[in-house]
């Protein structure tokens, strides 16, 4: 391949099933055009820390620091080898080959083995599981459950290196990491995990290997705050929104016991409100006053829904914060100055104290309660500067890996667009690839104070260069946007070094006032006009374009300003009727605090409707190196230092999520892009001229509450058919459905042609192979099929005293209504499927004669009889969508498979004995019925309630296929739906009265369809 493919077409894998591809990379990591018929190896490129003297510049350049681990060398001084890629390479090849085995030998427990089969199913409502997300479990369970009992050497060696990791680096806790690149969804693996745990407990109440309770640590309230979508209860539960278990588990799920908290919280905090001079009164001259928390107190402050229990799992989100550092550290400093040392130093203390307190409250709480297991999960599970690890060293616990560029190439993530050139030949790199080298001597320190005596319009020409640079191609994409009516707008995201550059640059997209040296006060408009908060004339915006987020504003409020309360009411009071949800509590959203309405303008930018919605640009220190994930950053610029690759990832991830999930006609997704100044990224980089790419605009598709409640439609959940047997006189009625054509396309190509590398041709024909078939044989064979599978008395002996009158009915069938095209044959009947299906199509016949002699029975789900369009909810990007009418339709979208669907959708809306109607789209509406020796399920397309006089009292309930191709799916799928389904959830006499209409011609579907509705009339009138 052509070396330019890769940035043509990055993408080459589905996201859904295992990579079977990948671009090859040369040692600088860079794509050498090369594509591999093969999944990529695990093998890291280690973070390189600035370095340190650079005597050779060119040199130095592109060198990776080899950090391997092996079982033969200890961590050395010089240089720790982890060579974690071997033990997950192995892992990663004993999942595979455990994957390929029979259900029966995957050595799990049923609950497992249902929810494995779940999460790899094929056809989805909701939002399926990305392949990674599916992988990431079954390493998890193939470790706790699976590995123990194989006794084999990988197994044995993997479990030994697991247990002699965490002995050497968390001797109190067994931790597994599992490593997913940014935008892969963890969220969703933390969902997963604690389906797989919780199930098995409630089902196995008296085992010891599961628990029904987790705590779940995040770093810092951003997180915290996004992780409540685990909580069974939340409104926006992932257990209720994206299918993580079976429905029939969803009672299990809501016993788990769930406490999310960001590791802050293991702070011990003072138990006295006492001033200094009121503690040395009261403990005396001699003795000291311990007024701090006990470790059982602060255990029963976080999380006091988990006492009691008799053991826990831990789930580390962005674990990297999290470990007990070595007390030595082989930080050399000695050729750095002064102010790059005090830096590093400071980084070092802030990474310490964090780490720090995080695992002590880990180690605290296993004191208390057993911890299972804790599983870290993170895409960059690194060890931190200070940490007595090189920097940047990967967690030895660690298991999976899927990196960032599996995700490029999956199509799951955007792909990060950063400079590679520019018209400075004299550069070795071009400047906006590390805007900070080049500016920071002329940038403030910290320090928001100094801010306020600093000119915005003193930046540095190359800062205000890179802003404004970056900022054109930015309009370029707002105007599209704009054109696409999108509902919220793109998002420009800078990271700054300080809160005194935050606060200058701030100043300097959006406006600012400042006084004269006379004392009067003025007013400076921002210099790019999408970011303006002022209008020419110094008067605020009511909804501020740019915000400013960093620790300072956090805490004080300050960049809210004072008429945003009033200008936002609607969005505040709709902000504390969510808080009141969550949290059963009328007076939760009374209060509401500056920093928490900060924090909420932060966590909904890129949201409609919301505080944060209509955000353009968002100016930060160091909040949005983690866990802040809106889809719609198409910018970043980077004000600041970046030591390592690490922290480039963690900034360059937040505008890594994609908008669109959609696949392409070749089941694949399109590309997305990110474009990203300042930031020395070490990844893939191309000069793309190439025009801003059309926004797409997801809806969140879902019944609305309470206004449509009246246009609720319930359906049931069948699961199966049965019927009692005839009596002793047996007759069929046969219809157009009874009709069997077989054809090459049915059983296989009929002539075929083998040659061999010289002499004759030889020609192969099907017929020729049952032209010895006599009819009497497939005869009997049929008859004999059907006796021993369809009739069969209580003792499930066949009744074979039924079988010359079923004879003459196969034989009835055989004549009138099977055609053979194309050089098949009656013959053919023989093979097992073909047998089944004509067995089939027979025996519904059979029953269709014999209704209102032995009617059908339906089989309900157990757990859930019944379900409702109240249940639906689900996030889309299609454009084939349709915005229903408000007294047609309780859901508020129908999502459009075809035209002929559409157009539909337009008749029911426009004919007045509709009452309402709903898209069997994310309803979870199916049909069962077989084809061949295969249980199927059928999604028919619309269900449709139809006025028969009484209103929603009584209406019929049309279940509607709108069919353009009829093949014998199709077929078996009607004869179902008129034979089986309706007859028997007619039947049931509690869920109305049910009928079937098939569409197969776009010009025919409403006559069709009043010729049905006036059917319907006639049929009841006659009642």
């Amino acid at each position: 391949m052509a070396e330019h493919d890769f940035f043509e077409k990055p993408i080459i894998n589905s996201p859904y099933r295992i990579p079977d591809k990948h671009w090859e990379l040369d040692d600088a990591g860079q794509p050498t055009g090369s594509l591999e018929n093969r999944r990529r190896i695990v093998k890291f490129v280690t973070p390189i820390p600035k370095p340190k003297r650079n005597t050779n510049k060119k040199k130095s350049q592109g060198q990776q620091v080899d950090l391997g681990f092996t079982d033969k060398d200890e961590l050395s001084e010089e240089k720790q080898k982890y060579d974690i890629a071997d033990i997950i390479g192995e892992v990663r090849n004993q999942v595979d080959a455990w994957r390929q085995l029979s259900k029966s030998q995957w050595g799990v427990t049923p609950e497992t083995a249902r929810l494995l089969e779940h999460w790899r199913k094929e056809e989805w409502d909701n939002i399926r599981p990305f392949f990674c997300q599916v992988e990431a479990m079954e390493v998890a369970i193939w470790l706790h459950e699976v590995a123990p009992s194989l006794k084999n050497n990988a197994s044995i060696r993997i479990l030994r290196h697991l247990s002699a990791a965490n002995e050497n680096a968390n001797p109190d806790l067994f931790r597994i990491a599992l490593k997913l690149a940014t935008g892969s969804g963890k969220t969703t693996v933390m969902a997963m995990m604690i389906a797989w745990q919780t199930v098995n407990s409630v089902r196995m109440p008296n085992s010891k290997r599961y628990t029904r309770g987790f705590l779940v640590v995040s770093p810092g309230l951003t997180i915290k705050d996004r992780l409540r979508v685990l909580q069974p209860h939340d409104p926006s539960s992932y257990f209720l929104t994206r299918d993580i278990v079976p429905t029939d588990m969803l009672d299990e799920i809501k016993k788990a016991r769930i406490v999310i908290t960001n590791y802050h919280a293991f702070k011990r905090r003072e138990t006295m409100d006492i001033s200094k001079a009121g503690r040395s009164f009261l403990q005396g001259p001699h003795e000291s006053m311990e007024t701090l928390e006990t470790e059982g107190q602060m255990l029963q402050r976080v999380l006091p829904e988990l006492m009691g229990m008799k053991s826990v799992i831990v789930l580390n989100d962005e674990a990297h914060h999290c470990y007990r550092e070595k007390p030595e550290s082989d930080e050399d400093m000695d050729d750095l100055d002064t102010e790059a040392k005090a830096d590093l130093r400071d980084e070092a203390k802030k990474n310490n104290e964090a780490a720090r307190l995080w695992i002590s409250g880990l180690e605290a709480l296993n004191r208390k309660i057993k911890v299972t297991a804790v599983y870290d999960l993170s895409a960059t599970p690194f060890f931190l500067r200070g940490s007595g690890y090189v920097e940047g060293t990967l967690f030895p616990w660690t298991v999976s890996d899927f990196s960032l560029m599996d995700a490029i190439e999956c199509g799951i993530v955007k792909l990060p667009r950063v400079p590679i050139d520019d018209n400075i030949p004299e550069n070795d790199m071009p400047i906006y690839r590390n805007l900070w080298e080049n500016i920071r001597k002329d940038m403030p320190k910290k320090g928001r104070a100094k801010a306020e005596d600093l000119d915005p319009n003193q930046l540095p020409t190359r800062l205000q260069t890179a802003i404004e640079s970056l900022y054109g191609h930015y309009e370029q994409v707002f105007k599209l946007w704009v054109e696409e009516n999108t509902q919220v707008p793109p998002c420009f995201i800078v990271v700054c070094q300080n809160t005194s550059i935050s606060k200058l640059v701030y100043d300097y997209v959006s406006g600012f006032r400042y006084k004269t040296t006379s004392g009067l006060e003025n007013f400076q408009n921002g210099k790019l006009k999408l970011f303006r908060n002022f209008d020419d004339s110094g008067n605020p915006f009511p909804r501020p374009n740019t915000i400013l987020i960093d620790s300072e504003a956090l805490e004080s409020g300050e960049s809210i300003d004072k008429n945003f309360r009033e200008y936002a009411s609607d969005e505040i009071e709709r902000f504390r009727r969510e808080l009141v949800e969550r949290s059963g509590n009328a007076q939760a959203g009374e209060n509401l605090k500056d920093e928490e309405l900060l924090r909420e303008v932060m966590n909904t930018v890129g949201k409609p409707n919301t505080l944060g919605g209509q955000v353009r640009c968002v100016v930060s220190v160091s909040m949005l190196t983690e866990g802040w994930d809106a889809n719609n950053v198409t910018h970043i610029l980077g004000i600041r230092a970046f030591g390592t690759q690490l922290l480039c990832e963690q900034v360059v991830g937040r505008a890594l999520r994609r908008q669109s999930y959609m696949l392409n006609e070749e089941g694949l997704m399109e590309p997305e892009y990110a474009d990203i100044f300042g930031i020395p990224f070490d990844f893939t980089a191309k000069p793309v001229i190439s025009k801003p790419k059309k926004p797409v605009d997801p809806v969140t598709v879902c019944a609305v509450r309470p206004e449509r409640d009246k246009l609720e439609i319930q359906f049931p959940k069948v699961e199966g058919y049965r019927t009692d047997l005839p009596r002793e006189e047996i007759e069929a009625e046969f219809d157009t459905e009874s009709k069997m054509i077989l054809s090459p396309e049915l059983v296989g190509a009929t002539i075929t042609q083998n040659s061999g590398i010289i002499g004759e041709t030889a020609n192969l024909r099907l017929e020729d192979a049952h032209l010895d078939t006599r009819p009497s044989t497939v005869i009997y064979n049929i008859t004999l099929h059907l006796i021993q599978k369809y009739y069969k008395d209580g003792n499930e002996d066949p009744k074979f005293h039924l079988f010359n009158q079923i004879k003459d009915i196969v034989r009835d069938w055989i004549d009138g209504y099977l055609e053979c095209k194309n050089g098949t044959s009656p013959g053919q009947l023989m093979y097992l499927e073909l047998a089944d299906m004509a067995a089939e199509k027979i025996s519904r016949a059979i029953t269709k004669k014999n209704l209102d002699k032995q009617p059908i029975k339906v089989v309900l789900d157990p757990y859930n009889p019944k379900s409702s369009t109240t249940h639906v909810r689900f996030i889309t990007t299609s454009q084939n969508r349709y915005r229903t009418d408000p007294r047609k339709s309780q859901i508020n979208y129908v999502i459009y498979d075809s035209t002929w669907e559409a157009e539909f959708t337009r008749v029911l809306e426009a004919t007045p004995e509709v009452l309402c109607y709903v898209k069997n789209h994310g309803l979870g509406f199916e049909v069962p019925y077989r084809m061949g020796t295969v249980s199927k399920k059928y999604r028919p397309d619309f269900i449709v309630l139809i006025d028969q006089g009484s209103g929603m009292q009584d209406p019929l309930k049309l279940v509607v296929e709108v069919k353009g191709f009829k093949g014998e799916d199709a077929r078996e799928k009607k004869g179902t739906m008129e034979t089986y389904w309706v007859p028997g959830v007619n039947r049931l006499g509690n869920m109305g009265r049910w009928d079937f209409l098939e569409l197969d011609a776009v010009h025919e579907m409403d006559p069709k369809f009043q010729e049905k509705i006036q059917s319907a009339l006639k049929s009841k009138t006659k009642k």
